[in-house]
């Protein structure tokens, strides 16, 4: 597949910080649906949203704001990151991404993980010891869904299904389906081991200790029979781009230091990240993709060189970046950021595709 780039985000509602003032739930969702638009214009490949069920965050109907957004771009994807199936049914997830899949013409996908925040297991009825267990088996209802209509299955924390008529059934052939994995080992070897695309989370320290996850995720895809070259990967990171790195920085920092603080997991437990660190995290060998066009350029592909990854996601402008600066990142990602990308990264493998030939 070519590679793809694109943008995500988590909706939060974070005080401005200089003035203290926080964005009202509806602007920012409106702001989102401009974004998209842009997003589309610009010829990125996907937009993203997460899911939270909190005041400080705007989007816990992710498919409503991602149907809001098909009505106004064109080709760009449109999915969850993530969709926390642990406390969703899988059956009513399967229909809203199909009606979303119908709306959009076919540009509709799920990421699905367990969630770093837990406020929505108490929320619906979920016990939260049953984290693991119940991600798991509503992983493998989701995928059943997906291969098969009508329907039987039998799991432990549900109703069964019996000769169950799932519907609509989506315009694709069947729904992407990505698992979201935080750097965990043996959820990187279930994803491979179910043959479902890994969406690698990486939120800073030095990115080639992940080199080894995904290299896991690969084998564990290998020896459960699947094809892996079908499988792709995408890199999952926050960002900010702007023409200079300077700009980029300090246009970036007092909202990402901001947003650590105040949405970071739950309220109160969050953390300040010094400048030095931010701007550590910034540099190649780091997490972070915030730097001019030509420095994101230079990221991706240092890290395509360790994983050979087919997708890029930046959580852009994440703590609430104004949207002035955040439609012009979004128009430098897409029109000078992620041409050079794609014809550099397909170049590189006609190149091994041409090695191999002769060898």
């Amino acid at each position: 597949m070519p590679f793809e780039i694109g943008i995500y985000s988590f909706g939060e509602l974070t005080p401005d910080p200089v003035s203290g003032q926080v964005i009202s739930p509806q602007t920012r969702i409106r702001e989102f649906i401009e974004q998209a638009e842009v997003a589309d214009q610009a010829g990125l490949d996907v937009f993203a949203l997460g899911e939270h069920h909190r005041s400080d965050f705007a989007i816990s109907a992710i498919p409503v704001v991602l149907a809001a957004m098909a009505e106004r771009t064109k080709d760009i994807r449109l999915s969850s990151a993530v969709t926390v199936l642990s406390s969703e049914d899988p059956v009513r997830v399967h229909q809203q991404f199909a009606t979303l899949d119908l709306i959009s013409g076919g540009r509709a996908e799920i990421i699905a993980g367990r969630g770093s925040y837990t406020e929505s297991f108490p929320l619906f009825g979920y016990d939260l010891d049953l984290y693991s267990e119940l991600f798991a088996e509503k992983l493998e209802l989701l995928m059943a869904i997906r291969e098969q209509h009508p329907l039987t299955w039998r799991g432990r924390h549900r109703a069964p299904l019996f000769d169950a008529d799932i519907a609509p059934r989506p315009a694709q052939d069947k729904l992407p389906l990505w698992v979201a994995v935080g750097g965990t080992t043996a959820s990187a070897a279930r994803a491979g081991s179910l043959g479902l695309p890994l969406a690698l989370a990486i939120l800073g320290g030095a990115v080639s200790r992940y080199a080894p996850l995904v290299n896991l995720y690969r084998e564990s895809a290998r020896q459960a029979g699947h094809d892996v070259a079908a499988l792709p990967v995408s890199i999952n990171s926050p960002g900010f781009v702007a023409p200079t790195t300077r700009a980029a920085r300090d246009i970036s920092y007092p909202y990402f230091d901001r947003g650590m603080l105040e949405n970071f997991h739950q309220r109160g437990q969050g953390f300040h990240t010094p400048r030095k660190a931010y701007d550590a995290q910034a540099t190649l060998a780091g997490g972070l993709f915030v730097g001019s066009p030509q420095e994101i350029i230079d990221k991706i592909l240092y890290q395509h060189e360790l994983f050979g990854h087919q997708r890029l996601l930046m959580q852009l402008g994440f703590g609430g970046v104004p949207q002035k600066h955040m439609l012009k990142a979004i128009e430098l990602l897409g029109t000078e950021v992620a041409p050079v990308v794609r014809r550099e990264i397909a170049s590189r493998e006609a190149s091994r595709s041409t090695s191999e030939v002769t060898k």
